[in-house]
Parts: structure tokens; sequence; C-alpha cells
């Protein structure tokens, strides 16, 4: 290189001048490529790409750079090439430090004598180019065959169509691992490289069979503002862009999404081609200070017909709640928009009364937010770009600033009586809201507040059921505190020896703490003047997804190349959280006779159960999963969270007691005392943690006593228990009715049971599951929860003292109700509205549930509603049905009666919702009847000779 300089430029050895260009095209042009002189004489000079690994007869080269490069040398590891076996295979590998420009003479002493380079670069080819292209003048003799993201038949022509290493997803240390080993086979074996490969390879056979069908993704936060904001009427769509709100996009909430400042923007090219009118966007607060006001202008020019949801949540929420990068307000950006040529604005929030005193923008409306939909069905009929800001602070930051006193908490939460709940999941669809938690009970499941997690939004409320209620003042009580146990001496375990990179997997879910675990351990090890790397896999997984830290510990930081934990390749994997253990990147990491596994088995729903009312959490196959990836004895399972929240009073105290387990089982390469000054050092809760650590230890040493000292005082009433028999089964359900109608109503309910039962046991006999069904069903549309129930169940005193135990101090209740008598219809969906009453409804509760015995009769004021003709109707089809599939039962449609019998459990809520349910209900019933009446014919033509010879 001959570069063209200026005399006052200091000039590499070999450079002249010639002449100084005096247009300033050429002048940038040369300044341009001087600087691309002196970076690669640079990184020749100082050597910033060199080969790590050589050999004396080199056939394979491996040219890699960064996280890519670090991946390599665990793949290398995992294959069990150690520079010996390397030097024997003839392997060379060069370590890029400066990806461009390549430096050519670096390039071209790796390459000579090789066969063959392979490039391992994460996403696009920026090496493999560079390197043809350095490479491609060379003599055919001499030039190696280059290959990266597909084999030697090239990019444009590969009839086997497959990725060598996908641009598209990351690389793993597996993958390559694979790769390099497939190379490698071309000319050299070992078996010791074939039997890691089928290890590798069985290992991905074994996680292709994966039962476990759900899992935890991201999801808004309790009470976070988008749960509302990012609705849309019925008949629209909307498209997300950057931002928490982008989860929207799998929450079919929103088809798709752009990059920062794109929002909205590919409508424009889309608008005439289609019949669709308009379409909504979201469109953060944050991004709209960045760039995406030029989003709305280039909307605002191409005059098409799309509503801008700017969410103003007041922080910078995905990346941690930052404040905004400027000053920012709904009066500014209203001001702005308006500016820009919007052509229609207005304000939705939870708090219309803040902006009783501020100076808006003429025609700039302030609604609340339960006008939302009426509002945006008004706005997608105005012509061209048009605006709304949703103003509510996000969940999480109110949360932050509550606890400093800089956010005001009213006080005010919500509960549900469970025993009126119906189990219907209207409240987690009206919500969207992750407090809104299942409760197993002996009537089924219902549901109930997480008050630890919840932010009072409040929009669980709207959910069409009179199971909710609101107190108003008092407090929660706070659990108490185990105080000082004498548990005697701890016996200190043995420390595991570290010889070599001790991979540790921990596993949890966003927000909980579980990357702390890893911090404490990182610390502990520095402090240890150890090796460690911390590898946390989160991002937006923080809200509430599954959230993993990949832990290596070695005496040396030498000694470690890639940050992740490879495949088999985890020693402990302290899974936090039962769920995320059991996917498959967490599975992939265990290996029987290397991982030992402690399991946090309390049952955390995911957050799609929000608007999934039936979702399953199968524990006992995701407890089976992990056995089988790690073996049985090398596996402990206990619901942590239970033990160290009655403990310590706080469920976040859960992963120090999953880690002090650990420790205590000799499954950490770290000294207690340095633990616990990390703990120190982290600055958060710290005695909790260290306590909760003690408590982690004890409950190896003697986990019965730690769970007696765990058990509330007070025992847990017992219809909280669940029924172990159908006999206890059928016996509750008999004193229920008594004290639901009376006994002559019960001796119904029983009689009927008794006479299913006895059929049951008479065509099979030991087989129990129909009267089961009928038993638990028959008894759901017999207790349907009319007027009168509601208000028994209100006022009997079980819901009362529940509140007592749980609040103190002065308090009052109020109800949210919709009367039959007196509610009214929204105006615009068509539901029924309910409305808050207040302490005095306890009153006229006690008072409708002493004259229960006018139900059904000429004095029932209610009788006589479509919801009550319908259940009525129902008790009637119900027994009827059942009688014609007892009178019809058989060994081969045992299975189907049973189905027929629980069609009940999908018929329940109130109103709107449970007339959607029966409708559905009805549907499944006439397909299982169907079956059921064609599995009898199928029977009857195969005994004829005919069938028998066909």
């Amino acid at each position: 290189i001959k570069p063209i300089i200026p005399d006052d430029f200091p000039l590499p050895e070999g450079g002249v001048n010639i002449r100084w260009p005096h247009t300033p095209l050429e002048q940038e042009k040369l300044m341009h490529d001087y600087k691309i002189y002196m970076a690669i004489h640079y990184a020749r000079v100082n050597k910033l790409n060199h080969i790590v690994i050589d050999s004396p007869r080199p056939r394979l080269g491996i040219m890699a750079a960064g996280k890519a490069y670090l991946d390599v040398r665990q793949a290398l590891e995992d294959l069990g090439i150690d520079d010996e076996l390397a030097r024997a295979i003839g392997l060379r590998v060069y370590k890029v430090g400066m990806v461009w420009p390549l430096e050519p003479e670096g390039v071209h002493e790796f390459a000579s004598g090789l066969e063959e380079i392979l490039v391992v670069e994460e996403k696009r080819q920026v090496l493999e180019y560079q390197l043809k292209e350095q490479l491609y003048n060379w003599k055919e003799d001499v030039r190696p065959q280059v290959v990266g993201k597909f084999d030697a038949k090239g990019e444009w022509v590969r009839p086997h169509g497959d990725w060598l290493l996908p641009a598209p997803s990351e690389l793993t240390p597996a993958m390559i691992a694979r790769v390099i080993a497939g190379r490698i086979a071309k000319f050299y074996v070992s078996d010791r490289v074939k039997q890691r490969v089928d290890w590798i390879n069985e290992k991905e056979r074994a996680l292709a069979n994966n039962v476990i069908t759900i899992a935890r993704a991201p999801y808004f936060c309790s009470g976070c503002p988008h749960n509302t904001s990012t609705n849309v009427p019925e008949g629209s769509r909307a498209v997300a862009g950057i931002g928490c709100h982008y989860m929207a996009v799998w929450m079919d909430r929103a088809s798709t999404f752009t990059q920062m400042g794109g929002e909205g923007v590919p409508w424009i090219g889309q608008a005439p081609f289609t019949d669709e009118k308009h379409i909504f966007a979201n469109l953060g607060d944050g991004t709209y200070y960045h760039s995406g006001l030029l989003a709305i202008r280039a909307s605002v020019a191409a005059k098409v017909n799309i509503t801008y949801k700017i969410l103003y949540n007041d922080a910078v929420a995905m990346t941690g709640g930052q404040p905004h990068d400027g000053p920012l307000s709904p009066l500014t950006i209203l001001t702005q928009v308006i500016a820009e040529g919007v052509n229609k604005v207005c304000v939705i929030t939870d708090e219309p009364e803040k902006y009783d005193n501020v100076a808006l923008p003429a025609n700039c409306p302030v609604y609340h937010r339960e006008r939302l939909d009426e509002i945006q069905r008004e706005f997608r009929e105005a012509p061209g770009c048009t605006v709304i800001v949703y103003d509510q602070t996000c969940a999480a930051e109110k949360r932050r600033r509550r606890k400093i006193g800089k956010f005001p908490d009213p006080a005010k939460r919500v509960v549900i009586n469970e025993a009126v709940c119906e189990g219907c999941g209207d409240c987690g669809v009206k919500s969207n809201c992750v407090s809104v938690m299942p409760l197993e009970t002996e009537f089924g499941r219902k549901r109930t507040i997480d008050q630890s997690s919840c932010n009072k939004d409040f929009s669980c409320v709207n959910g069409f059921c009179p199971s909710f209620v609101t107190v108003e003042g008092g407090a929660l009580k706070k659990p108490a505190k185990v105080g000082a146990v004498e548990f005697g001496d701890i016996p200190t375990p043995i420390i595991p020896a570290l010889t070599k990179p001790y991979n540790i997997l921990a596993t949890g879910i966003g927000g909980t703490g579980v990357l702390t675990v890893g911090q404490v351990l990182g610390m502990a090890a520095f402090l240890e003047g150890k090796g460690m790397t911390i590898l946390d896999m989160s991002g937006l997984a923080q809200k509430n997804g599954s959230v993993t830290s990949h832990i290596r510990i070695a005496p040396t930081q030498a000694m470690l190349h890639a940050t992740r934990v490879a495949a088999g390749e985890a020693q402990l994997v302290l899974g936090c959280d039962v769920l995320t253990t059991t996917a498959e990147d967490s599975l992939a990491k265990m290996a029987v006779g290397v991982t030992k596994a402690v399991i946090n088995s309390a049952v955390v729903m995911p957050a799609t159960f929000t608007h999934s009312a039936d979702l399953k959490f199968p524990l006992g196959s995701m407890e089976r999963q992990i056995i089988d990836a790690c073996g049985a004895d090398a596996a402990w399972f206990m619901d942590a969270t239970k033990v160290a929240t009655r403990l310590m009073g706080d469920s976040i105290a859960t992963n120090l007691f999953v880690l002090g387990y650990a420790w205590q089982k000799g499954l950490i390469p770290l000294l207690e005392a340095t633990i616990l000054r990390a703990i120190e050092l982290n600055g958060a809760a710290i005695e909790m943690n260290k306590n909760a650590f003690l408590w982690g230890r004890r409950a190896v040493v003697d986990m019965a006593r730690v769970e007696a000292i765990a058990t509330p005082k007070v025992a847990a009433p017992a219809a909280m228990k669940l029924s172990e028999s159908l006999e206890e089964t059928i016996e509750r359900r008999v004193k229920f009715l008594t004290d639901y109608q009376d006994e002559k109503y019960a001796k119904t309910y029983s009689d009927f049971v008794a006479f299913v039962r006895q059929a049951e046991s008479a065509k099979l006999p030991g087989k129990t599951a129909l009267t089961e069904a009928v038993a638990r069903y028959y008894f759901k549309l017999l207790a349907v929860k009319d007027e009168f129930e509601v208000a028994r169940l209100h006022s009997n005193g079980d819901f009362e003292r529940r509140i007592a135990g749980q609040f103190e101090g002065d308090y009052k209740l109020n109800f949210h109700l919709a009367p039959p008598l007196f509610a009214k219809k929204d105006a615009v969906t068509g539901e029924i509205r309910k409305r808050q009453f207040g302490p005095w409804m306890m009153g006229a509760f006690r008072f409708l549930a002493a004259r229960k015995g006018l139900r059904g009769t000429a004095l029932d004021l209610f009788k006589n509603t479509d919801e009550r003709r319908m259940e009525q109707q129902l008790k009637v089809d119900y027994r009827r049905l059942i009688e014609e599939v007892v009178a019809k039962l058989a060994p081969h449609n045992h299975s189907l009666a049973v189905q027929l019998a629980q069609i009940p459990e999908d018929i329940r809520g109130y109103g709107h919702v449970k007339e959607r349910h029966f409708k559905a209900a009805k549907v499944n019933e006439t397909k299982l009847k169907a079956a059921f009446d064609a599995s009898k014919m199928v029977i009857a033509i195969a005994t004829s000779d005919t069938a028998k010879a066909a």
C-alpha cells in the first residue's frame, strides 16, 4: 500500500508522499484510505490477530472472533481436543481481534499449508467474505478451501439446502462441536471425538421428546398499564414497536413490529393495497422522544388513516425504569403532534382528575381508561393520522416509588371470595394481570389475588363476577418471621475440589432475584482468587419470563473460555423455578453421572394462565424430566417458595434458601464465609439473605423440622383440604346442599349419585370414574350461584373471618356487583356493567340469604331471568343425559360417558360469560354424544359374520 498523504502526516515505513489532493472529495477519499491503512498496520504490529493453536502438519484451520472464539475453545474442550490431540489432528486456530478490516499478512500466514478453513462467526459472513477475497488470487495448489455458513458447494448452489453454521440463530458450543467433528472426520479418526458427538446427538434426540408443552414467556408486570392500553376494539388490529409493549405481539394484541422510530410506517406502503381502512400503532413515550415523532410525521405526510397510541408510562421501563432522555410530558407530546399536523387527539388515563388544572390544547378531551374501547372506535373512523396519549405510570415504577414514599399508595386492595368465584377466568381476560392466580379448592379451581405482587391497578374487578371485593383502609397483616431457633450444630460439608472449571446453571423467574445468585457466587469466587464468568440470559425475560444464569468457576481465569455452560457439562443445576428448569436449553446442560440438581418445586403458573383458565401445571412430568436428565439419586425437590416465605416473611428469600441447600449438599466449590461476605457486598436485604442461606443449610440436615417450624401455628380450615375419597366427596356436597337449600334438596343429589354408582358398579365392577364425575358436576348444577347463594356465601361469616385474618386496622368492604334488576348495559359492548356498593351491602346480603326458601317459588323475583331459566333446564337435561348414558354403559364407552358427565365443568361464570361458555359446552356435548352413540354401533356391527370376515 502506497498512500498519498500530506507532508505533515506521520508516515509508516514504506510510505511515499506523492501529492496532496486539492478537491474535498479527493481529500475525503484519501483520509479514508489512510485510516484503513493505519488500522491494518496497527493490527499487524500489535498482533491483534494471531494463531493460538498450531500443528506441525496443519490441515484444518479455524478462524473466529469474540464470543464465537470462546465458543470454539469450549467446543474443542467438549470434544476432548486438547493441545496434544490438536497437534495430532492437524488443527490450527486463528483468533481475530480486529474483525474489519481483516489484516492480510496474518491471514496468509495462517492459511499457509492448510487444506480447509472453517470460519465460525455469529450472524452474517463478515470474516468469511473478507477471507475469501484475500485468498481468491492465490494459486489453486496452495489456496485452502473456505467454509463457514455453508459448505464448499456455496451459498446459492446447495442441493441439500442445509446451513453449516446458521446465521439466523445464536451459535452454541454444541453446534460448533458437531461441525468441527464433521470436518475432522474427513481426514482423521478419533474415538474420543466420535463418542462425544454421539452423546450430543443422543441428547438432542432425547430433548426432542420433551413432553412439557407450557413455557414461561415474558409478560407484562402486575398492574402494567399496557395490560389495558394495548387492547384494540373488535375488528381492528395494532402494530407494535420497541418497548415493553412489544410483548403484546405474543398476546394476540399486535400483528407485527418495527425498529425504533419506524412504528406504523410499514402501513404507509400497505394502505393503498388493502381493503383495511385503518390500524393502530403502539408507540412508547421513550421511543417517541428518541425518534418516534418521525414516524408520526411520515404518517401525517402520507395522509394514511392511522391512530398512534402513545403509551406514556413515565419511564424507560424495558431497560430498568430510567427517566426519559430529556423533558417530556403528555402536554409536550400533544403540543408537538398537533404542530406536526395530526388531525385528532385526546388523553386517556386512569386518573383524569390530575388534568383538571392543566392547560391542554384546544379540542383535546380527557377520558377515563374505562372508555378506551369507545374512544378507539371513534378514532378509527376519523380520517388521517390521529393520536391517543394513554397516560398511566409504569407499575414497576409505582412499586419502587411507593417504597421510598414518592408515589401515592392508596389504602385499598382487591380480594376475591373464592366461594363465590366460578373460575371462569374473565378477570384474567379483563386485567391480563399476573397477580390473578389459581387457587385449587374442594369445589374446583378458583382465583385469588397474590397480594405480594399486586400493584393496585384494580382492573381485575372488571371481570364479570360478584366475587370481587375491595378492602379500603387498614393494612395487610405481615407474615410473622421465625425468630431465633435452637437448631444445633450443622456439619460442614466437603467442598468440591476445584481442579478444572466447575459449571453451575441457575434457573428462575424474571423479577424474583434469581440473577442475585450468580452475582453472589461470582463475587465469592473473586474473593477467593478464583477465575469465574457469569452469563445472565435475561433481556425481556426480566418481565416474568424464564431467566438463566451460567456460572463457571475455575482455579484460574485462563482456564475459562466460553461463558455458557456446555451441553451435559453442568455439575450443578440450581432450579429456582421448576418450569424454567425443564426448558429444552436447561435440560441440555444436564447429564447422568455429571449433574446434581436442587429444584424448587413450587407451582408458579406461567403468565399465559391469565387467558387460559384450565391451564395445567404438570409438576409430576417436570420432575420426571429432570430425574431422567441427571439421575434419580442426583435430584432433590422441595417447595422452597412456601418454606422460605413462611420462615422469612417474603418469597424473595427463596433463591438464597435453594443456594444454602445446595451448599450444604457439598455442591458448590466455595467457602461459606466468602458466600456470606458476597451477600454483604451485594448490599440488598443482607440479614434476610443470610438467614435464608442458613435455613437452606438446615433443611438438608432436618427438612421435617424446618417445615414444622415454618408451618403456621393456626391450622388451615378443614374445608381447604381436598377430599381424599368418593365417600368424602359426596358427604361434603350433601352438607353443602343442605346449607344451600334444605335436606330434601340434598337428598335429590345423593339419591341420583347412588343410582349412578350402583349402575356403574353392576356393569363395570371396580370402576368409579363416572360416579365421581356425576358427584362433582351434578352438584355444581344443583348449587348454582344465584342471587340467594351469592348473598349467603358473602354473609355466612367465612369470608369475613378470612378478611379479618388477612387485614388489620380500620377497614371497610366494598362489593362490585351487577344486580340483575338494576344493572345497565354498556352502550358500546352491550355487556352489563358492574357498580360498586359500600359496606351496607353486607346487610342486604344477610337479608337476601335468609330468604333462600323463596328460591324457585312464585315469590322469587329472579327465577324468570334468562340465566335462571337456563340453569333450571341444565339440571333437567343433565339428569336425562346421565340416565341415558347409564342405560347404555359398557366397557367400550366408559371413558366417553365420563367425559359427558364432566360437561358442566365448562359451564361457568355469570351472565354473558356463562352464556358464552354454555354455548361452547353444548357444542362439545353434541360431539361427545355422537361419539358415544357411534361407539355402540361399531360394536354391534363388529359382531356380525360379515364384519368378522371383513
